[in-house]
């Protein structure tokens, strides 16, 4: 990170116009859409800290359709993108964590219309014990003249996002993004009110020295996901060894190694049919994309995240995501190769 003045860095608006003069891809359109997500990112930077004054922690004493307790963060989360992205114009259909079902805009449904895939807000719980959280969002075209084909445009798959990223609320509140043509990170800029572009063209080194992962479910995982565990402990075959770092927020997690490198995962269960437990839509792929779009990978172990296709709207996932190195080493063990 550069020490410059915060005049000097480029602001969102200006960095997408000239992105778009390099990428006709980047349209109008879809440019002006990532400008309304980021002002999600600005009405949640603001209150995720103020959660615990304005009695926003702890759960609602309802369950959504995955049988989770809902957060009274997450659902006000929820509530706020789904608002924002309504009101846009550019947004014809929504499938979120939090909603049962997508909701359609169909007013808004037309030629270069949007689906958004979004978790409003990943570690929630993290809030009650002042921890980072996060937003994750993919971008999708709709098909269809009028969006008739809409819950078909979210089941496809990860290759059909045109853009995806996340915003991470923590000391900073940062912006990291992909439109299909590299990585870019922007910073909130608390006194202007401004994304800057701190962090342009991020690549993912190639190996890294850490792996995030919940040690805590030792005991539930298969004989491959242990034995690589314990080859990035030991640095075996020439490779380094690797140190533990886990926050507990999947966005937090990826974005240390998108910036330095290394590994995050959350292999399968046996006890869970090997299903995974994130969610495609909304997590995996779009963090998928954005992994590649930095030069690293995403994958589910044995398979390339992108190339899913989901069969429902909340399908979970096996996850294997950042540096070339440590996930083709992850691959590798869980085909019946051995470290």
């Amino acid at each position: 990170m550069t020490t410059e003045p915060a005049a000097s860095f480029p602001v969102l608006s200006q960095h997408l116009r000239r992105e778009r003069e390099v990428h006709p891809a980047l349209t109008d359109e879809l440019s002006a859409l990532l400008q309304e997500i980021a002002l999600v990112g600005k009405i949640l930077a603001r209150d995720v800290g103020r959660a615990i004054l304005t009695g926003r922690i702890g759960y609602t004493g309802d369950v959504n359709v995955q049988g989770e307790r809902v957060k009274a963060l997450d659902q006000w989360a929820n509530e706020v993108m789904v608002n924002v992205l309504r009101q846009s114009g550019h947004v014809c259909t929504m499938v979120s964590e939090e909603l049962d079902d997508p909701v359609h805009v169909a007013e808004a449904c037309g030629k270069g219309q949007y689906l958004v895939c979004f978790d409003p807000v990943d570690g929630s719980s993290n809030t009650d014990i002042n921890g980072i959280v996060g937003t994750i969002f993919g971008v999708r075209p709709v098909r269809g003249a009028r969006g008739e084909d809409h819950p078909a445009s979210a089941l496809g798959p990860g290759t059909d996002q045109v853009a995806a990223g996340y915003i991470m609320y923590g000391p900073a509140t940062v912006l990291v993004y992909t439109a299909g043509h590299g990585v870019h990170g922007l910073t909130l800029d608390t006194l202007t009110g401004e994304y800057l572009l701190t962090n342009p063209d991020i690549r993912t080194p190639s190996h890294g020295k850490t792996y995030a992962v919940n040690e805590g479910n030792w005991h539930r995982w298969g004989p491959a996901t242990r034995e690589f565990v314990e080859a990035l402990r030991a640095g075996r075959d020439g490779a380094r060894s690797h140190s533990a770092r886990y926050v507990g927020s999947l966005v937090a997690d990826l974005h240390r190694t998108l910036l330095e490198g290394g590994i995050y995962f959350y292999p399968a269960e046996p006890a869970s049919k090997m299903v995974g437990k994130l969610r495609l839509l909304y997590e995996a792929a779009p963090l998928g994309m954005v992994a590649e779009q930095a030069g690293g990978k995403a994958s589910t172990g044995t398979q390339r995240i992108l190339d899913l296709v989901p069969g429902e709207f909340h399908q979970r996932v096996p996850l294997f995501i950042g540096s070339a190195e440590e996930v083709e080493r992850a691959e590798a063990l869980h085909s019946g190769a051995r470290l």
